[in-house]
C-alpha cells in the first residue's frame, strides 16, 4: 500500500471524525407563540405542550449528579420580541449563600443560559460578543461586562434582559418549574447606552444556545454543573461557555402555533 494512500484514508478518517463530532452537538428548535407567555412559574399555555422537551445531561466539571440529587430538561419557544424558556428542575436542596448577586454567584444553586445571538462565536468572556445569564433563585441575572482599567472582573446585573419566575411543584416538592423570558441583544449592546435596543426575532433565525445549572447543596464552591450540550474538553477542561460562544448549540425559531390559556 502506498504511503499516499495511507496519507489520505487518514485524512478521511481524520474529517469524519471532526464531521461526527460537529454532528453529534445538540440542536434545539423553539416554537412561536402568537401570544406573549406569562412568566408565572405556572406553564399552563398550550404552546408549552406542544414544545420538545431537551434534557440537562452533560457534565461540564467531573462531578455527575445522581438523579435524585440533580436532573434538568427544558423547553423553549419565541415570539418578535423574547425568547420564552420553560426549565423543570429537581434539586433536593436549593441554596443561596450570597446576599449580593454580584459575588460567586456560580457557587449558589442558579440557571446559567448562554446565547449569541449572530451564532458568530468567539469569545465573549469580557465583551457583549454573547451573554452568559447567570439566573439566581431571587430572579437576579448576571453576566461579567466589559474589562475595565483595573481589570477587576466587571460583573454587572441585567435584569433588565431577564424576567423570573419559579415555583415548586404541588406534587413533587424537589421539581420546580421556571419560566424565562429573554430579551435578545446583539453584540452592539453597551451597558452605558440605553439607547441600544433588543432584536427583533423572525421566523427561522438561528442563534447560539446553550442551558446549564450551577448545583450546590450546601459547599462553599458548586458541586455540579450541567448543561444542555455536548462540550469537548481543552486541556481537560469543559467549562467555556462563559468564555467561548464557539461551543454553544444552534437554536432554530420556528413558525407557528396556537397559545391559549
Amino acid at each position: 500500500m502506498s504511503s499516499a494512500f495511507i496519507s489520505n484514508a487518514v485524512a478521511n478518517d481524520k474529517n469524519k471524525n471532526e464531521s461526527e463530532k460537529a454532528n453529534e452537538r445538540e440542536s434545539f428548535v423553539a416554537l412561536h407563540t402568537s401570544s406573549a407567555i406569562k412568566i408565572d412559574g405556572k406553564a399552563d399555555e398550550s404552546t408549552w405542550s406542544q414544545a420538545t422537551w431537551y434534557p440537562m445531561h452533560s457534565d461540564m466539571i467531573g462531578n455527575l449528579p445522581t438523579s435524585d440529587d440533580f436532573s434538568g430538561r427544558f423547553k423553549l419557544a419565541w415570539d418578535k420580541g423574547q425568547l420564552y424558556l420553560l426549565a423543570e428542575i429537581v434539586d433536593d436542596v436549593l441554596f443561596d449563600q450570597y446576599p449580593n448577586p454580584l459575588n460567586l454567584y456560580w457557587d449558589d444553586d442558579c440557571l446559567e443560559v448562554f446565547i449569541d445571538e449572530d451564532k458568530s462565536g468567539g469569545n465573549h468572556q469580557f465583551n457583549f460578543n454573547a451573554f452568559a445569564y447567570h439566573v439566581a433563585l431571587d430572579n437576579q441575572a448576571v453576566d461579567i461586562g466589559e474589562q475595565t482599567l483595573t481589570n477587576k472582573e466587571p460583573f454587572v446585573l441585567l435584569n433588565d434582559h431577564v424576567e423570573s419566575r419559579w415555583a415548586r411543584d404541588a406534587n413533587d416538592h424537589t421539581k420546580i418549574i421556571w419560566e424565562l423570558a429573554i430579551k435578545i441583544y446583539d453584540d452592539s449592546f453597551k451597558v452605558s447606552d440605553a439607547s441600544v435596543k433588543p432584536v427583533e426575532l423572525n421566523a427561522n433565525k438561528q442563534m447560539g444556545f446553550m442551558l446549564a445549572y450551577c448545583d450546590n447543596d450546601g459547599s462553599k464552591q458548586r458541586e455540579h454543573f450541567m448543561g444542555s450540550t455536548t462540550i469537548e474538553a481543552v486541556n481537560g477542561d469543559k467549562n467555556l461557555g462563559y468564555i467561548d460562544a464557539s461551543v454553544f448549540s444552534t437554536l432554530t425559531l420556528k413558525p407557528s402555533v396556537k397559545n391559549s390559556k
